[in-house]
């Protein structure tokens, strides 16, 4: 107890020193380190508080942030405070914001013990010689903050073989900013063998750069499982020249086969027979990525319209991928409005009404008709 109890006079002495020091700016531009030491250092190094009293008032931190990166099992057990002013200094420096500067140390802040000079600076280093940009460093760091941990035999090797795949520096960006957390594998030994063989399966190389800008860890699955699944989507009749087979890839390898399983149990409890399944695979293979009751309760909702069966919904699969409440209830409900004044001279289809984008829809439907369906403006106006 006495201990503690001297302790918390340390402390309280320290803080009111740099108080006293804030008033006096002379003071504190001669010794602005030895006040924040002395608060530092004011029970152990090792203390959690002693590291976020020191963030607190030294930067500016948060007192969540601080508390958050203090007694986190990766926080730094420093012996001098300078190390942290180096790191904070140098990320400041390089364009980072506060709000991004407490994200990268709440989420990394093993970080603040790091060498600066052999660790973090290196790998700014080499993500300005890509040819990549500040700001783009910055989000790509922020996004996922362990880049700066990983041992540059992981980095470097991984974003090369990027690079020799997207060519531009912006594309490269663009990846890296939103899968930079696979940077842990070796991309050499699983995204390049991935994309040689979806090449000589007959996939075009634009198809498949879109595919590692908008899914890029399909691209870093094991080259076995897609070579798997490429097998299961050939043994389902898929045409290699349709622009809906890597995408049935993808589908099929984003989930596992008992999750597969239940999906066709959902289309079967509809009434869906297995080619039908099929059909509606090969025309709309991202359907079986929503979720069971997204499937399940849009084909009920069209059914229940009585306006078309289970062979139209095969036909046009692709009206189940749409949004519920934002676009097929409110569109119907303008038609059903409508067709009960006989205001339609001619009765569109489901499949006319719904692929149509919410600007056209609006001025063919509702404009004309906005004072039988005004009240329906919000739920139909363009967005």
């Amino acid at each position: 107890m006495c201990v503690h109890l001297q302790e918390m006079r340390t402390i309280y002495i320290c803080k009111s020193l740099i108080s006293l020091s804030l008033n006096n700016s002379s003071h504190l531009n001669k010794t602005p380190i030895s006040l924040f030491s002395l608060l530092f250092f004011s029970s152990s190094p090792k203390s959690p508080n002693a590291v976020a009293d020191y963030l607190i008032e030294r930067h500016k931190f948060s007192p969540e942030t601080a508390s958050k990166v203090s007694f986190s099992p990766r926080s730094p057990n420093l012996k001098r405070p300078e190390t942290i002013d180096s790191i904070l200094s140098f990320l400041e420096e390089s364009g980072f914001s506060d709000t991004n500067l407490e994200r990268v140390i709440k989420h990394a802040p093993q970080l603040l013990s790091a060498n600066l000079e052999l660790s973090i600076k290196p790998k700014f280093k080499f993500f300005q010689e890509l040819g990549i940009s500040s700001s783009d460093i910055v989000q790509i760091v922020s996004s996922d903050p362990r880049i700066l941990t990983r041992v540059d035999s992981q980095l470097g090797p991984s974003i090369l073989a990027l690079k020799s795949v997207l060519v531009s520096n912006m594309d490269v960006s663009r990846v890296l900013k939103r899968s930079g957390h696979n940077l842990s594998q070796d991309w050499a030994k699983t995204m390049i063998p991935n994309i040689e063989f979806l090449k000589s399966c007959g996939i075009s190389s634009s198809q498949i750069t879109r595919r590692v800008y908008n899914s890029p860890t399909f691209c870093f699955l094991k080259p076995t499982r897609i070579r798997e699944n490429v097998k299961r989507v050939d043994e389902m009749g898929f045409d290699r020249k349709s622009k809906m087979f890597l995408e049935a890839i993808r589908i099929i390898s984003s989930m596992t086969k008992e999750k597969w399983e239940l999906k066709l149990e959902v289309f079967k409890s509809l009434g869906f027979s297995e080619d039908d399944i099929l059909s509606v695979f090969r025309r709309a293979p991202q359907l079986f990525g929503l979720s069971e009751r997204k499937i399940k309760e849009t084909t009920q909702l069209f059914l229940r319209t009585g306006k078309c069966d289970i062979s139209y919904v095969v036909n046009n699969p692709e009206l189940l991928c749409y949004s519920v409440e934002n676009r097929t209830k409110p569109r119907l409900r303008v038609l059903e409005v409508l067709e009960s004044r006989n205001l339609l001279l001619k009765k569109p289809s489901l499949g006319t009404v719904c692929k149509m984008t919410d600007k056209k829809f609006f001025e063919k439907y509702v404009v004309p008709h906005s004072n039988e369906v005004g009240e329906l403006f919000v739920a139909t106006r363009p967005r």
